[in-house]
């Protein structure tokens, strides 16, 4: 059965003390309110991976992620982070291929595909987002931009080490625009993502896929979104900085 996940991503916001104000009321309203099997999983910047880390200790509902790694081991990258060291705080996510990195950081999939082995050697599981922009979607491109970028991406994995992917769904298009891809259209994205992963594999690697959707997901819309047949969970960014908004989406799985 594959796992029901709700990844908040704080993206380039607040500062250590604020970060670590905002996780201690997570980590209090998860363990207050949180009834299902759902894990919330939070993906801060560097500054705050270990502190929360040590204060999510004992809650096994909630999971630490870094934004993104290194595709070396170590070496003379001066202002990188390595996966290796992103382990060591304590995290066990990492974001790779965020729609923000393919865009302003020129991030392409051969590169996110060294990033996705090299974060699985250090045991840390990828959040592989894929997704298409406003100009590939009104030229009909989306199922070719995703095919392409799960082939040059992930596909190159064995069954085994994909099996321990996340998929997100990144409508370009809906984030931070207000934005929102209705449910039938993300349906059907995440229904082609998944036979895809089928016919690389098969369909019990596909049906074990976690893959989430992350286009300006809400409160209000959450559980529309959540309903739908191969949504697994959403990629939350600014509903993530605002405690109750960001347990008020895990909560749609209680």
């Amino acid at each position: 059965m594959r796992k029901k996940i709700v990844a908040g991503n704080w993206k380039m916001n607040l500062d250590y003390n604020e970060g670590i104000s905002l996780f201690s009321e997570i980590v209090n309203m998860v363990n207050d309110e949180i009834t299902g099997s759902q894990t919330a999983v939070v993906c801060s910047p560097f500054i705050h991976l270990y502190s929360i880390a040590q204060l999510a200790k004992g809650y096994s509902k909630i999971g630490i992620g870094a934004q993104n790694c290194h595709q070396a081991e170590s070496g003379a990258y001066t202002g990188e982070t390595s996966a290796k060291q992103v382990k060591s705080t304590g995290a066990d996510y990492v974001i790779l291929g965020h729609s923000e990195r393919r865009q302003y950081f020129g991030e392409n999939n051969e590169l996110l595909a060294a990033k996705t082995d090299t974060a699985l050697k250090n045991g840390l599981t990828p959040i592989f987002c894929i997704g298409e922009t406003l100009d590939e979607r009104e030229g009909n491109q989306h199922f070719d931009v995703i095919k392409t970028q799960l082939q040059e991406g992930v596909f190159h994995l064995s069954a085994e080490d994909f099996g321990k992917l996340v998929v997100a769904y990144e409508p370009v298009w809906a984030i931070g625009t207000g934005k929102t891809a209705t449910s039938e259209q993300a349906q059907e994205i995440h229904a082609f993502i998944r036979k895809e992963i089928a016919d690389k594999y098969n369909q019990q690697v596909a049906d074990d896929t976690t893959i989430l959707y992350g286009g300006s997901c809400n409160p209000k819309n959450a559980p529309e979104l959540f309903a739908q047949a191969d949504i697994d969970g959403g990629l939350i960014g600014g509903a993530s900085l605002k405690s109750r908004d960001f347990l008020d989406i895990v909560k749609v799985f209680n």
